[in-house]
C-alpha cells in the first residue's frame, strides 16, 4: 500500500480572466518534476457570476507542449480553439485538450448561462506530453457526462467517476499518451474505499470538499488540500470522516527534462524561445520542425 508523502496545500484565492475565486493548488513551478505527468491543477469557484451580456471567461490565449483537462461540476462554459475544437461544456462533462504543437484558445461562460447567472466551480488539470508528442497536431476529446462510467461504490450512494484509466474493468473514454488514472470520487461518512495505483507511479488526492482518513498513518485530509502520496507501493486506501468530493490523479513519471514559461511547457529553454518565436513570426500554428 502506497504511503503518504507529505500534504500540499495552499489557502490563497485568486482570479484567473474572470473566473474568481481561484485556488491554484499546485503547479511544477512549485513542485518540478515531482509530480510528474501532472503539471498544474486550478479549482475555479465555487463562485457565483451575475446575470449578463457581456463575454466573461478566458479571452484567447496560446497553448505548447501539454494537455488541459477541464472538469465542471457547476455552471457552463463555451470553448473554441484554433484546431477547430470546441463547443460547450456543462455540468458533469470533462473538455481534455491536447495542445501539442500549438493551440490558440478561449473559455467563456455560455450565453445562455451568462444570461441567467449562477453558481460555478470547476476543475482544470495540466497534463505533461512526452518529448516525442510535444510537437504533434492538436487534438480535443469532448467528453459527454453521459459517456464517462460511474462506477457505484458498496451502499450505492458514492461513486467513481472514470474520465481516464481503468476501475473494476470500466475504462474510462478519455484517449491519454502515457497511461494514467484520472477519477472524480464521491465517498460517504464512514465509507472505506482502496484505489488503484502503481508502483512507481504519481498519485495525488485532491479534496474538492470534506475530510478523509488516509489509512496508512492515520493522516487527515481537509478540503483544498492536496496528498502527495509515495512513489513505492501500490493503491492507496481511505475512510470518508465526511461526505466527499476528490479528484484522484495517478500516473508513471516522464523523468525527462521539464522547462515551462507562462502558457508553454516543454523540455528546455530554447524550446520555450522558439515557442514565442513562432507566435512573433506567424508560425504558431505551423512550426517548421512538425512532422
Amino acid at each position: 500500500m502506497k504511503t503518504l508523502a507529505f500534504i500540499h496545500s495552499n489557502d490563497s484565492r485568486t482570479a484567473v480572466g474572470d473566473f474568481s475565486p481561484v485556488v491554484s493548488v499546485f503547479s511544477h513551478y512549485e513542485l518540478g518534476n515531482t509530480v510528474s505527468p501532472f503539471l498544474l491543477l486550478d479549482h475555479l469557484g465555487p463562485g457565483v457570476l451575475k446575470p449578463t451580456h457581456l463575454r466573461k471567461g478566458v479571452s484567447e490565449h496560446p497553448h505548447r507542449g501539454f494537455e488541459t483537462v477541464t472538469i465542471v461540476f457547476n455552471g457552463e462554459i463555451e470553448h473554441k480553439d484554433s484546431s477547430g475544437g470546441g463547443g460547450l461544456i456543462g455540468v458533469g462533462d470533462v473538455q481534455w485538450m491536447t495542445a501539442a504543437s500549438g493551440v490558440l484558445h478561449e473559455e467563456v461562460f455560455s450565453p445562455t448561462f451568462s444570461k441567467t447567472g449562477g453558481t460555478f466551480e470547476m476543475l482544470q488539470l495540466w497534463v505533461n506530453l512526452p518529448a516525442k508528442d510535444k510537437l504533434n497536431p492538436a487534438r480535443y476529446q469532448s467528453l459527454r457526462e453521459n459517456q464517462i462510467p460511474k462506477v457505484r461504490l458498496n451502499q450505492g450512494i458514492g461513486y467513481i467517476r472514470v474520465i481516464a484509466g481503468e476501475y473494476l474493468q470500466h475504462q474510462g473514454p478519455a484517449q491519454t499518451h502515457t497511461p494514467m488514472h484520472v477519477f472524480d470520487v464521491f465517498v460517504p461518512a464512514g465509507e472505506t474505499l482502496t484505489l488503484p495505483a502503481q508502483e512507481g507511479s504519481t498519485t495525488l488526492l485532491y479534496m474538492r470538499s470534506g475530510r478523509i482518513q488516509l489509512l496508512d498513518r492515520d493522516a487527515l485530509l481537509e478540503a483544498q488540500d492536496m496528498a502527495v502520496m509515495s512513489n513505492k507501493g501500490e493503491d492507496v486506501a481511505l475512510t470518508a470522516v465526511q461526505n466527499s468530493h476528490f479528484l484522484y490523479l495517478s500516473g508513471q513519471p516522464l523523468n525527462e527534462p521539464l522547462y515551462g514559461k507562462g502558457y508553454f511547457v516543454m523540455n528546455n529553454y530554447s524550446e520555450i524561445l522558439q515557442a514565442y518565436e513562432d507566435l512573433k513570426n506567424g508560425q504558431f500554428l505551423n512550426p517548421k520542425n512538425v512532422e
